[in-house]
């Protein structure tokens, strides 16, 4: 019998089994088998390098700061199996869970399961995913490769105009391929993107091929009222046309938003079942930064603790 069970190896997922486990409860970890087609640690372990992660002045790599984190959870004892959890059963505690046609029982569970951002699968996106397109602004807009160029932003709702403002900060020409006539973001958002003179909007435009040899060096695109190609030389693509939380084998069991999100108490994790909290990325509809999953999971950790000790003293 397990104090808890953590579903997820991102830093959400980590950073809960690293307080949970300090904190002395018996914490097993699962960190999946190539779960939503991602390798163990998510979307952070495709990051090459990470520059806004605090306590490393120098950038440190997704990957390694992935394996730097889950050596500090082994350290305080957390025992971690590479498996994908299939289902849940949460109708009566101890909670059972199911993998591979094993069960598990824990008297708490943390979901960190994370959320996959949507691609569009054109042809040369996956040989220039991190050379050249990413998945997220905040993330490696900044970066010095960038520099003077002209990057193009894919999508036309909040997050595509909020990730088009912020490298308008930076450098000289943002493009934005809307596959609509009109953005769907908030007026508000869109008068922000209508006035400011470095972006450019190209609506009823599509993404059809991303080109280059080593790094990304120019895209094709399509005027679909027109059908007109275009050549866009620039270095960073960057989508942002939602993400897909890995929530599939909770529907029916914790409530989940229309987007596929986890609902959650603000600011505790808690979800809608006593006992089962959610923490990163598969929670977060407006953040999913590396901080702020690692808070939400300390945050889980915390009141998972709470949450056992209170039922120790009602016995």
């Amino acid at each position: 019998m397990n104090d808890v069970i953590i579903i997820g190896w991102g830093p959400a997922g980590l950073t809960a089994a690293i307080y949970t486990a300090r904190a002395g409860l018996s914490t097993l970890l699962f960190e999946g088998f190539m779960a939503g087609g991602l390798p163990p640690g998510g979307q952070l372990t495709l990051t090459t390098e990470v520059e806004n992660f605090p306590g490393f002045p120098t950038g440190i790599s997704g990957l390694e700061l992935m394996k730097q984190m889950k050596q500090q959870a082994i350290k305080f004892w957390t025992n971690i199996e590479t498996k994908t959890i299939d289902r849940i059963e949460a109708s009566h505690q101890p909670f059972t869970l199911f993998s591979w046609e094993t069960t598990y029982q824990s008297k708490s569970i943390i979901i960190a399961t994370g959320a996959i951002a949507k691609r569009l699968h054109v042809p040369g996106e996956n040989k220039f995913r991190q050379r050249g397109i990413s998945v997220c602004a905040t993330c490696d807009g900044n970066l010095p490769v960038f520099r003077d160029q002209t990057l193009v932003v894919v999508g036309g709702g909040n997050m595509a105009c909020s990730e088009a403002l912020y490298l308008s900060r930076f450098w000289k020409e943002i493009i934005m391929l809307v596959r609509k006539n009109y953005l769907r973001a908030t007026k508000i958002i869109q008068d922000k993107v209508f006035e400011n003179p470095k972006i450019h909007i190209l609506f009823n435009t599509q993404l059809v091929e991303c080109l280059g040899d080593k790094h990304l060096t120019s895209i094709k695109i399509i005027n679909t009222q027109t059908n007109q190609e275009t050549t866009v030389e620039t270095k960073g693509v960057f989508y942002a046309i939602g993400h897909e939380p890995n929530t599939a084998f909770l529907k029916g069991i914790l409530e989940i938003n229309d987007d596929g999100f986890l609902v959650t108490e603000a600011g505790t994790g808690k979800t809608n079942i006593p006992g089962i909290f959610a923490a990163g990325d598969v929670q977060d509809t407006k953040y999913r930064q590396a901080i702020t999953a690692a808070g939400s999971g300390a945050i889980a950790a915390i009141e998972a603790e709470k949450f056992l000790t209170s039922q120790q003293r009602n016995k």
